[in-house]
C-alpha cells in the first residue's frame, strides 16, 4: 500500500493510499465552495495518471461538512472515471453527507458502501 498526502490550502485534508490497483482517497474536513477545487485538482491528477486505477474510492467518512459544490465535484470525477472505464465509489457516507445526497437525488449515481445501501 502507498500513501501519498495531499496538501491542500483549505480546511479539507485529502490523502490518496493506493492498494493493489485501486486508490482509496479519504477526506477530512470541510468539502465546500472554497476546498471543492483542490478536490477537483487531486480527482482530475488521479484519473489523468498513466497506469490508471481499477477503482477509485472516496471515503467521506471523515468529513464534517459539505456543500453541493463537493458533490458536483463528486459526480463530475464520477463521469471522467466512466469515460476511462474506472469503478468510482464512495464510502463512509453517513449522518449529513448521507442525507445531502439523497436529498439532492444524486446517491443512485454513485455506487456506495458503508451507507446501508448498496447502489450502482
Amino acid at each position: 500500500m502507498t500513501q501519498v498526502a495531499i496538501p491542500s490550502s483549505t480546511n479539507l485534508k485529502i490523502s490518496a493510499d493506493q492498494v493493489g490497483k485501486d486508490i482509496v482517497v479519504r477526506l477530512t474536513g470541510r468539502v465546500d465552495v472554497d476546498s471543492s477545487p483542490d478536490l477537483r485538482d487531486r480527482l482530475r491528477i488521479l484519473l489523468s495518471e498513466e497506469a490508471l486505477p481499477q477503482t477509485i474510492i472516496v471515503d467521506l467518512a471523515g468529513v464534517s461538512y459539505l456543500e453541493t459544490s463537493g458533490v458536483a465535484t463528486l459526480i463530475e470525477a464520477l463521469r471522467v472515471a466512466r469515460h476511462h472505464q474506472i469503478n468510482f465509489r464512495l464510502q463512509g457516507l453517513s449522518g449529513v453527507t448521507l442525507r445531502l445526497f439523497q436529498v439532492t437525488g444524486v446517491l443512485a449515481l454513485f455506487e456506495a458502501s458503508n451507507s446501508g445501501q448498496k447502489v450502482s
